[in-house]
């Protein structure tokens, strides 16, 4: 176990640290100005060769790399011309927020969070609940109503059911506020009813696929051998299909979910976008619309970091969902 999480750890490490290294030459090693997109706006010529002094972009693009990375890990000297002192995780300065990125960071990402981790809990025990019933009623009226809303779910957009449920629940019935971000701490209540929209919405349209996959890889667990052995041996129904046919079928919906959680977490840039909630997916979109370098390089990293760990978490899942897993 402790191998295997070593193993994973460096991996990831060295996943992002491959991902830092292109993102850095992606936008420091092409033939252009990096300081102009990085200051298009308000940023004079003096103030320009100002920050491309202090950010060393005389020096070899392995120093240059070196200072980010070293930014990152214990913090950086940005100079005047960029905000004076960066703490670690250092990401850079944006022009056009004016604050260190990681600041625009811890201000946008717990919006993310909220939207995704509760949509993510919805549409996990809609999807698995709905390709259950499905399986085990496989070809009566509830396996028929199953197979319909997976259809209907797989065949909207996200934009279209947004705007739906927009126009009924908050402009029409007025049940709900318009959607918007209170913090968990401040209000729950609020918290929860400025977001109920987009959890809906995502929990919606990505429950149909998982009820797809779930009910389809169930149906082929319990035709396997082991599946009938157990059933010859007289076992009770509910351990058969709980103990053993689940555990088994849940694997692949393990897998999907943690790549789907993970992009999710990097920016979920539709559904802030339909509900105008400002989350790190509307953060990146308009960060590469001005130009600002610093704030796409950390987004990207960000990103990186949730599937990374979104995989990280569910390699060490398989081992306790079914048990032909072991770790090497």
């Amino acid at each position: 176990m402790a191998r295997f999480l070593l193993r994973r750890a460096l991996s990831a490490v060295l996943t992002l640290f491959a991902v830092s290294v292109l993102t850095f030459l992606m936008f420091f090693a092409l033939p252009r100005d990096p300081v102009s997109g990085m200051c298009p706006k308000n940023c004079d010529p003096e103030r320009l060769e100002r920050v491309r002094q202090e950010l060393g972009l005389r020096d070899p693009l392995v120093t240059q790399y070196a200072g980010y990375l070293k930014g990152i890990v214990t913090g950086r000297d940005l100079g005047g011309a960029q905000g004076g002192r960066c703490d670690a995780p250092c990401l850079g300065w944006s022009y056009v927020n004016n604050e260190a990125v990681t600041d625009t960071l811890a201000r946008v990402l717990p919006v993310t969070l909220s939207i995704v981790i509760p949509a993510a809990i919805l549409w996990l025990l809609l999807g698995v609940g709905l390709g259950l019933v499905s399986a085990l009623r496989r070809g009566t009226w509830l396996d028929r109503a199953a197979i319909g809303f997976s259809l209907a779910g797989a065949s909207f957009q996200l934009y279209f059911v947004g705007a739906v449920l927009l126009l009924v629940f908050v402009y029409t019935l007025r049940w709900l506020p318009v959607p918007a971000y209170t913090p968990l701490s401040t209000d729950p209540w609020r918290w929860a009813s400025g977001l109920v929209l987009a959890w809906v919405s995502l929990a919606f349209l990505f429950s149909a696929i998982y009820a797809r996959l779930f009910r389809a890889q169930l149906l082929e667990t319990l035709s396997e051998d082991f599946v009938r052995t157990a059933r010859a041996k007289g076992l009770p129904r509910s351990r058969v299909y709980g103990r053993h046919a689940l555990r088994a079928a849940i694997t692949p919906v393990v897998t999907v979910a943690g790549l789907d959680v993970g992009a999710a977490l990097g920016g979920t840039v539709i559904t802030e976008t339909t509900f105008g909630i400002q989350g790190l997916g509307r953060t990146a979109v308009e960060a590469v619309r001005d130009g600002d370098l610093p704030t796409i390089m950390a987004t990207v990293l960000v990103a990186a970091v949730f599937v990374v760990l979104a995989n990280l978490l569910v390699d060490l899942l398989y081992a306790v969902i079914d048990p032909r897993v072991r770790f090497g």
